[in-house]
């Protein structure tokens, strides 16, 4: 008899979406995913999501506080501090195009 391996849901809710993300900023963008440390674009299979302001630090996991990222550069960018600082960085197109203004305005 196999063992069935469960999935925590939790990683499922946030797989599922960095799929719906990264879709949303491709179509919008024509196909370019750029990396939200670094910039540089980002493959489906290299792609995971990088919670802008960390959990530690009082973050969450809601769509306005993750952005799309190489899984090298969340990594490296959690190990060394470095976080974003521009306005116009990357990630912050990537936010602008993917997360919906609450009152619908644009």
């Amino acid at each position: 008899m196999r063992a069935v391996l469960h999935e925590n849901p939790r990683m499922s809710s946030l797989r599922h979406l960095r799929i719906k993300m990264y879709k949303t900023v491709a179509r919008q963008l024509h196909g370019v995913v750029p990396c939200w440390v670094c910039g540089e674009h980002v493959t489906p299979e290299a792609a995971t999501l990088e919670h802008i302001q960390a959990l530690s630090e009082g973050g969450n996991s809601h769509a306005e506080n993750l952005a799309i990222s190489h899984e090298v550069c969340n990594g490296q960018r959690h190990a060394s501090g470095r976080v974003p600082v521009s306005s116009t960085a990357p990630g912050q197109v990537q936010r602008r195009l993917t997360v919906a203004p609450a009152d619908g305005a644009s």
